[in-house]
Order: structure tokens, then C-alpha cells, then sequence
């Protein structure tokens, strides 16, 4: 079972850029998409059921913002859209599909980037967010959580810890929070196979980050504990080129 998460920072901007034959080279049995951007009806569906997906959407209300989908190939016995509350789901930030034995979501963090008052907004979702996962876990033990998270958990996982040390992303309230969450029941499936440093999935477009390799890792496939023995293989594709962040894979027994 192959899953991919994939922060593709509009999916329209990553058709052009050569998504679909990406996908048929690659062919993740499950799709996570974070910063769709569009809604189903301003993209071609036709290309990707062709390739066997069944396609689930779930965009923001805002046009050309935010969103969250996820493309698979199992038919999902469940669809659930958004998380019950309307200030989140105004916004297309959750969306689970699930099986018979276990559940995925795509889940896209808010960013504080932009200022103080976003900043504020991502600190209540996270808060919602670990509250909301909590109860989940005690419907559905076994659950796969995909996207991007917008926080960088640990030192290892950005390119300069000290210049970045007060920025969003990387603070240490943000920081704290990564570390109880992943506490609190779940597997970092990257770093479980992987400890080696410059290991990034997000480059910032300026100043050449990209080739420079000057990244941060923000982007997750994490796994409740239960889940461990069902780990294959996880890996960061970042020679995959169609967005600012690539896709990071996760396999699964």
C-alpha cells in the first residue's frame, strides 16, 4: 500500500508542470492533496480516472485557496468531509476517507506566516486539532495522518535552526505542540527510517532555496503506534518537482 501526501500548491499550476504522468509512473495507491485551490469542476477529472481513482475533494470556500483532497484507488467504505467545525472547514483543511481497517486524512495546517493574527488562528486550530484527533483515535485506532503540517519538528528538520528560531513554523510554542502531538499516540513514519539531516520538503522560492537545498520538513505521513508493524518503507521524493513542497511517501503492509 503506497500513500503520498503532496502539498501541491494548486493543483491546476501542477497539471501544467507534468503531475498526471508523475502519478503514472509512480502510482501511490492513495493520494493525499493539500492546496488544491480549485474545485473539481476547473480541473479535467477525466485524466485521473483513467489512472483508476476514485476522486474526493473537499476545497475552501474562498476561491484559489487553501483545500484538501485525496485520489484513491480502494473505494473507501467512508467519506468524511471537513471536521465539524465551520470556522476550519470554511477553509478545506480535513478530509478522511475510510476503510475497512484503517483511516486516511488529509490534513493542511493553517500557516502563521502571514502575521500575529494568523499566527493566533493556526495556535486555536492546533489546539482544536489535538482535541479533535484525540476522540477520533477512540472510534478509529488505527489512523494514517497526511499533509502538511507547517511546522518544522525538531532542528534536523530545517536547513537553519538558529536565524529561524522566531519564525512561524519553527517556534518553539509550534515546536512543543509537534512533540506532544506525536506523543500523544503517533509515528513520525519519515524519521522512523531515516535520521540523517537535510532532509526537507518545503523550499521557499527565493534565492535559489531549492538548489541551494535550504528546505524545511513541514510535511508528514504520521501513524498511530498500533500501525507500527505495518511500516515498510517511508521516503522524501524530493527530486519531484511540480510545487514548492514534493511528496513524501509512506508504505504500508
Amino acid at each position: 500500500m503506497k500513500i503520498i501526501t503532496y502539498n501541491v500548491n494548486g493543483i491546476r499550476s501542477a497539471l501544467g508542470k507534468g503531475l498526471i504522468d508523475w502519478m503514472k509512473n509512480e502510482e501511490p495507491d492513495i493520494l493525499c492533496l493539500q492546496e488544491i485551490k480549485a474545485n473539481p469542476d476547473q480541473v479535467g477529472l477525466l485524466e485521473f480516472e483513467e489512472l483508476g481513482y476514485h476522486l474526493y475533494w473537499y476545497p475552501a470556500q474562498k476561491k484559489g485557496y487553501s483545500g484538501v483532497a485525496i485520489f484513491t484507488k480502494h473505494k473507501p467504505k467512508h467519506i468524511e468531509y471537513g471536521c465539524g467545525n465551520e470556522l476550519y472547514d470554511f477553509e478545506g483543511r480535513v478530509i478522511r476517507v475510510d476503510f475497512e481497517d484503517y483511516s486516511v486524512m488529509s490534513v493542511y495546517h493553517p500557516s502563521g506566516s502571514s502575521g500575529d493574527e494568523r499566527q493566533a488562528f493556526k495556535m486555536k486550530w492546533l489546539d482544536f486539532f489535538q482535541n479533535y484527533i484525540n476522540d477520533l483515535k477512540q472510534k478509529i485506532p488505527n489512523l494514517v495522518l497526511c499533509g502538511d503540517y507547517n511546522i518544522c519538528h525538531k532542528a534536523i528538520d530545517i536547513h537553519n535552526p538558529k536565524s529561524n528560531a522566531n519564525t512561524s513554523g519553527f517556534l518553539p510554542e509550534e515546536r512543543d505542540w509537534m512533540e506532544n502531538f506525536i506523543n500523544s499516540g503517533f509515528i513520525d513514519s519519515f524519521r522512523h527510517f531515516n535520521q540523517n539531516p537535510h532532509q526537507y520538503s518545503w523550499w521557499s522560492y527565493r534565492a535559489g532555496s531549492r538548489g541551494k537545498n535550504l528546505g524545511w520538513r513541514i510535511d508528514y505521513n504520521l501513524v498511530t503506534g498500533n500501525m507500527k508493524h505495518r511500516l515498510k518503507h517511508a521516503a522524501i521524493l524530493s527530486d519531484i518537482i511540480h510545487s514548492d513542497h514534493c511528496p513524501v511517501l509512506l508504505e504500508l503492509s
